[in-house]
């Protein structure tokens, strides 16, 4: 296409809006704290907002609208799940305490997609180790299909949600 045709003003606007955050499409299941959390970031986010509103700062409004929308939509479709109270099966909520075949132990948490944080030992239950060990009971040795290589791991201790 010839740029005679190119109306600049609109490619200008377009390249100054933000890319909308994906959303997965596996179900947002949610415990009653995550949940929690997206209410409070919709809090925060609006909060911000009406700061980046008195300041005029049009490309730093865009961004948190483009947050706002995103984070309304995950509290609008959370499906909050019973508390986990079980220490026979995983379930969404679960402390789940289990060793790969070089017998290093680990303890995670299963949770939902926006409450994940691997480093603070929170697992999507949607990820590949969330959907192993979901439904598993202490002494059952689960596949973990891994994009590096599949693992077997042993679950060794099922603590309730605190």
């Amino acid at each position: 296409m010839s740029r005679a045709f190119v109306n600049e003003d609109n490619a200008a606007a377009q390249a100054d809006k933000p890319v909308e955050r994906q959303v997965s499409d596996q179900p947002n299941r949610v415990t009653a704290q995550g949940l929690a959390q997206l209410q409070a970031k919709v809090a925060q986010l609006q909060h911000a907002y009406s700061l980046e509103s008195a300041k005029g700062d049009k490309q730093r409004q865009a961004d948190l609208e483009r947050d706002l929308r995103y984070f309304n939509l995950r509290v609008l479709s959370a499906l909050v799940v019973p508390l986990a109270t079980s220490s026979e099966k995983v379930q969404i909520g679960s402390w789940v305490t289990f060793a790969n075949e070089q017998e290093a132990q680990q303890r995670i948490q299963l949770v939902g997609e926006d409450q994940a944080d691997a480093a603070a030992g929170l697992i999507n239950w949607g990820s590949p180790l969330g959907r192993a060990l979901l439904g598993a009971q202490v002494g059952d040795e689960v596949l973990w299909k891994r994009p590096v290589g599949d693992q077997l791991i042993d679950v060794l201790r099922i603590d309730p949600e605190v």
